[in-house]
């Protein structure tokens, strides 16, 4: 219990308020901008507002943190676009991202979804965090409608927008993955010591089935537990090598999972671990 207690401590500290900064510098094509701002991780996610006029103000594209320079407090933004409101009813203008413009991150990291694998695991990481959480029933339902047993990267970003969701809390062999829920980047790693007793697929909920499709990728049901979420987080983090260490540490049964990571002195390092190559 005392490994549970210190990473709500470390979330608690972690994911607090909003950030805002404007926007001081734009690349040439747009595709990045720069904030400055006292500490920020990369892959928090947010937006850009700009003010249009009279104070009328429209949010103009999604932002996701790709560095941050801890000597010049400066970060660099990419940007894309937003559409967590497209509507088709709704008017859509052609402003794009100048300086001034006002960046806001963490954006609903007040709120949390946690996939477990059982209902004891669930309960207790989370009934002692202050975070607001969205049970995971909200989630099989939402799969259910998609016709996704088995969940995807896109069904994360829809419970995102949905249900204003800004973080998502993976258990998995005793850590607790602490990931942007639209980016799926990693935020944190914590330990989580507790017996895992059981294994409900594809997570703990009280939805006792959820619908599937026909065909299509995600309609057929989760077989294994840890692989599939492993892999979901290694697709939006193939550089990351505290993750790599994580899954190779879980021997041949994840030992594929490997060919997914992509970074320098990678192949070394499975040549010398596997005896490849």
């Amino acid at each position: 219990m005392k490994h549970v207690f210190l990473w709500v401590l470390a979330v608690l500290q972690l994911f607090g308020a909003v950030v805002q900064s404007p926007v001081i510098g734009v690349n040439e094509d747009a595709t990045q901008v720069t904030i400055q701002v006292d500490k920020i991780d990369v892959g928090v996610s947010g937006f850009v507002v700009h003010t249009i006029a009279d104070g009328k103000r429209s949010i103009v594209a999604s932002a996701l943190v790709e560095s941050f320079d801890a000597s010049t407090k400066k970060a660099k933004l990419s940007i894309s676009e937003y559409d967590a409101l497209s509507s088709g009813a709704l008017p859509k203008g052609k402003w794009g991202v100048k300086v001034g413009d006002e960046v806001v991150l963490a954006f609903g990291y007040t709120r949390g979804l946690l996939i477990a694998p059982s209902e004891e695991i669930y309960y207790r990481i989370t009934k002692s965090s202050a975070l607001q959480w969205v049970h995971p029933d909200l989630f099989a339902t939402l799969l259910s409608f998609n016709g996704h047993p088995t969940p995807l990267r896109s069904d994360f970003a829809q419970m995102s927008i949905d249900s204003s969701v800004g973080l998502v809390f993976l258990f998995l062999q005793n850590k607790v993955f602490t990931l942007d829920a639209k980016s799926f980047k990693i935020l944190a790693i914590t330990d989580a010591k507790v017996e895992q007793k059981e294994t409900k697929l594809p997570f703990y909920t009280r939805v006792e089935e959820i619908e599937d499709n026909w065909w299509g990728e995600g309609s057929d049901a989760l077989e294994e537990y840890e692989p599939h979420y492993y892999e979901l987080m290694i697709v939006a983090n193939p550089s990351h090598k505290e993750l790599y260490e994580i899954v190779k540490s879980g021997g041949e049964k994840f030992e594929d999972l490997l060919e997914e990571f992509d970074f320098e002195g990678k192949k070394d390092d499975r040549k010398k671990t596997f005896g490849l190559f």
